[in-house]
């Protein structure tokens, strides 16, 4: 049988109150841990890196809860495509194409617009 991890446990290892991981429940379908015919919370290795996940987007990253619900459809999305050979080659394109850093003229007709804009907006100085 698969490890499973009770609230206080999930807790201690995040370093979290209880009351945290059932806020958390409220706020992201993603994190649905067990129950026990009493009603205990029994978190599966899943539900455990869902909250892992959940704690990052929110403490480390500095997300608000919007935002982190948002990254794990987003998430949830990407790895149901992934399964599909033509959206896998979509977002291997996508993935190649936000690696690639823009070359030295790019950027450089970007600076020189930027100034042009702005030279543009600058107040004119009366003699």
């Amino acid at each position: 049988m698969p490890k499973q991890y009770r609230i206080g446990e999930v807790a201690a290892l995040l370093h979290l109150k209880t009351s945290v991981l059932r806020f958390w429940e409220t706020e992201f379908a993603q994190l649905e841990p067990l129950r026990t015919a009493k009603g205990q919370r029994l978190y599966t290795e899943a539900t455990l890196q869902v909250a892992i996940r959940i704690q990052q987007l929110l403490h480390t990253d500095g997300m608000t809860i919007e935002g982190a619900r948002r990254v794990l459809e987003a998430e949830k999305q990407g790895k149901h495509a992934e399964k599909s050979p033509v959206a896998g080659k979509k977002n291997s394109a996508a993935a190649t194409a936000a690696q690639a850093k823009p070359d030295a003229q790019v950027l450089h007709a970007v600076r020189r617009g930027l100034l042009e804009i702005k030279a543009l907006l600058a107040p004119e100085e009366k003699p």
